[in-house]
C-alpha cells in the first residue's frame, strides 16, 4: 500500500524532503502545499536582484509546480495555506488563497517546513507603511525592486545588521542608492567577535554606507525614520525602509495542533526529526535543533542545515536509519571586497556557556606574498583550555576565507584539537596559499599559548595600554614605523634587537608588536632567552590595531592612538 505524504512549505526544507522521499519511494503520493507564489527558489540569492548581480527575478525560481510534477511526480500546490491539523483523523485543512476554497487532505506522514517570518515590532509606529519592506521570498524582493524603480529611490535605510540586512545594504549601494544601516547592538554580523568585525565596519564605511550602531528604531514616517542613539533622538531621510532585524519561527500551526514547542521557541523534534506526534515531522527554520558544541537545544536559520534535516526526515519516513549530529553554525558572507566566514563558537558564545577558552589571532597573507593578488587575512581560532579542543574560528579577507573556515568546521565535526590541526596536511601552491597555511599557523600559535610558551594581550586592550603609558615595543623596520605607529611606542627593529636589548626594561610589563605578530613573537622568544619574564605579544599587531581603532575613532570622534592608520 503506497504512502500518502503531505508537506507544508517548500524551499530548502520542504522541497528537499519531497525530492528525497521520491528518490527512496517511487510509489508514494507526495503533495507539497506552499502558501506563497513559488515553491522552490533561491532565498539566499534574493538581495542580489537589487544590484543586478542576479539579472531577473525569474532566475531566482528554481522549480515550478509543473516541473515538480513532470520530473518527480510530486504535486506542488502554491497559494495554498494549511490552516489546521487534525491529528486524530490524520488530515489537514487547506485554504486556496486564490479561489477561497477550503478543503481537507488525509496523510500517512506529514512534514512541516513552514520556515520563519521576519520580525515586525508592533511598537514601531509606521511599521506597515507602504514603503516598508521585508525580504523573505521572491514576491517580497520583486515588490521592493518595483518600489525602488517606480519611485526613483535615492536614499534607503536598512534596519538590522545581520546577513539579510548587510546583503541588502551592499546590493542597494551597488545600485547607486545612498544607504544608512541601523543596528541595535554595537556591531553588525553577530557571528563575529567585536575585534574581527571592525574590518567589516571599515569596509562598509569605505563604500559610503552610514552605520548607526547601538541604535533603536522608534518610528517610520513617509520620508523619514526616527531612532534613538546614545540617549538622543535622531532622524534619517529614507525613501524606502527594509526591515531585517531577525526572524521568528513559524510555529502557530504546530502549536494549534498541540505539538510540543521547544525551550528556544522552535518546534521540538527528536533524533529522527519527528515532532511529539510520531507521524508528523518538522525541518528547517521553524524547528529547535541541537547545538553539538554547546550540547543543548538551539535554532539556526540556514539553508544547508535545513536541507540535511529534510534528507534525514525523508530517510526515516522511508525506513532508513538517521544520523543526527546537530549543527555547529557555519556561515559566510561577502561585503563588497571583503569575504568573511565563521564556524562554531565565538568569544561571546563560549563565555556565555561558561567554557574556559583562549584564542590565537593571526594576520597573515592568504597566499605567498610574491603573488600579485595576495592579501592579508585576519584569522581567529578559539580553543578550549586546557584540552586544546577546537571550538570555533572566524576569517576575514579578500581571498579564500571560506575554504579555511570549512577546514575548521570539518575539524570541529571530527572533535579535533590543536595538535590535530597543527599536523593537518593541506594542498599548497603559491597561487592558492602558503606552505604553512593560516589554519596551521593558528594551531601552532594556540599550542604556544596553551603550553605557556608566551602570553598575549588582545588588540582590544591596546588603547588602554597606550593611554596609560605602558611600555609598548615596536619591532618593525624603520620604513614601516614611519608610515604609522602607536603614539609613545618604543621602536627597536627586530634586526637591531640583539644589540639594543638592554634598552628594554625588565622591571615593567613589555608589550611587543610588529605588523602581523610574527616578528614580535620572534622578539619575545629572544628576550625570554635573555631572562625577560614580563613579556606579552600584542595579538593582531599594528595592522589589527589600525583596523580595530579606525571605526571607533571615526564614529566616536576619538583622538587616534596611532600617528597614522596603515592598512597594508
Amino acid at each position: 500500500m503506497k504512502k500518502r505524504i503531505l508537506i507544508v512549505g517548500g524551499v530548502a526544507g520542504g522541497a528537499s524532503a519531497a525530492a528525497r522521499i521520491r528518490r527512496l519511494d517511487s510509489e508514494a503520493e507526495i503533495i507539497m502545499f506552499e502558501q506563497g507564489e513559488h515553491v522552490s527558489y533561491s532565498n539566499c540569492a534574493l538581495p542580489y536582484l537589487l544590484s543586478g548581480t542576479v539579472a531577473s527575478s525569474e532566475s531566482l525560481v528554481l522549480m515550478s509546480p509543473e516541473k515538480f510534477l513532470r520530473q518527480h511526480e510530486i504535486q506542488a500546490r502554491t497559494h495554498c495555506q494549511v490552516t489546521a491539523i487534525d491529528r486524530n483523523a490524520k488530515q489537514i485543512t487547506v485554504k486556496n488563497l486564490s479561489s477561497g476554497e477550503i478543503f481537507t487532505e488525509c496523510y500517512d506522514k506529514l512534514v512541516l517546513s513552514p520556515g520563519a517570518s521576519p520580525i515586525l515590532p508592533k511598537t514601531i509606529a509606521g511599521i506597515h507603511n507602504p514603503h516598508v519592506f521585508t525580504v523573505r521570498n521572491v514576491t517580497d524582493i520583486r515588490a521592493l525592486k518595483k518600489w525602488i524603480d517606480e519611485n526613483q529611490v535615492k536614499k534607503a535605510t536598512v534596519i538590522g545588521g545581520g546577513f539579510i540586512g548587510v546583503e541588502v545594504a551592499e546590493n542597494l549601494s551597488m545600485s547607486g542608492i545612498s544607504i544608512s544601516l541601523i543596528e541595535g547592538t554595537d556591531q553588525i554580523m553577530a557571528p563575529f567577535d567585536y575585534d574581527m568585525v571592525q574590518t567589516l565596519h571599515k569596509e562598509m564605511l569605505d563604500h559610503g554606507i552610514s552605520l548607526h550602531l547601538s541604535a533603536t528604531l522608534t518610528e517610520i514616517q513617509e520620508r523619514t525614520v526616527i531612532f534613538r542613539q546614545n540617549g538622543q533622538q535622531k532622524t534619517l531621510d529614507a525613501d524606502v525602509v527594509i526591515m531585517a532585524i531577525g526572524v521568528r519561527p513559524e510555529t502557530a500551526l504546530a502549536q494549534e495542533a498541540g505539538l510540543t514547542i521547544g525551550e528556544t521557541g522552535g518546534i521540538w523534534v527528536n533524533h529522527n526529526f519527528q515532532t511529539s506526534d510520531p507521524d508528523i515531522y518538522a525541518v528547517g527554520d521553524a524547528i529547535e535543533s541541537f547545538h553539538s558544541i554547546l550540547g543543548k537545544p538551539g535554532r539556526l536559520a540556514l539553508a544547508g542545515p535545513a536541507q540535511r534535516q529534510a534528507r534525514s526526515a525523508a530517510d526515516h519516513i522511508c525506513g532508513r536509519p538517521v544520523r543526527n549530529k546537530g549543527f555547529i553554525a557555519s556561515s559566510c558572507i561577502r561585503i563588497f571586497e571583503q569575504n568573511a566566514a565563521s564556524t562554531g563558537l565565538n568569544e561571546k558564545a563560549a563565555r556565555a556557556a561558561g567554557i574556559p577558552f583562549d584564542f590565537s589571532y593571526i594576520y597573515t597573507n592568504d597566499k605567498v606574498g610574491l603573488m600579485p593578488d595576495a592579501h592579508f587575512m585576519a584569522f581567529k581560532l578559539l580553543f578550549e583550555v586546557p584540552t586544546g579542543k577546537i571550538l570555533g574560528a572566524q576569517a576575514i579577507g579578500k581571498g579564500d576565507v571560506a575554504r579555511r573556515i570549512d577546514v575548521i568546521a570539518s575539524m570541529i565535526t571530527m572533535g579535533a584539537d590543536l595538535e590535530d590541526l597543527k599536523e593537518l596536511e593541506l594542498c599548497y601552491s603559491p597561487v592558492f596559499g602558503t606552505a604553512k597555511d593560516v589554519v596551521n599557523i593558528a594551531a601552532l600559535s594556540g599550542l604556544n599559548l596553551l603550553e605557556g610558551r608566551y602570553r598575549q594581550v588582545s588588540v582590544t586592550k591596546v588603547r588602554e595600554l597606550a593611554e596609560s603609558g605602558a611600555y609598548i615595543l615596536d619591532v618593525r623596520e624603520p620604513a614601516e614605523y614611519e608610515l604609522g605607529h602607536i603614539k609613545g611606542a618604543h621602536h627597536i627593529p627586530l634586526s637591531q634587537l640583539k644589540e639594543r636589548m638592554d634598552e628594554v626594561p625588565k622591571d615593567v610589563p613589555v608589550y611587543v608588536h610588529c605588523r602581523s605578530s610574527q616578528r614580535s613573537y620572534y622578539a619575545v622568544c629572544r628576550m625570554q632567552g635573555r631572562g625577560y619574564k614580563n613579556l606579552y605579544n600584542l595579538t593582531g599587531s599594528f595592522l589589527g590595531i589600525c583596523l580595530y581603532e579606525y571605526f571607533n575613532d571615526q564614529t566616536q570622534n576619538r583622538k587616534p592612538i596611532v600617528t597614522a592608520y596603515n592598512f597594508k
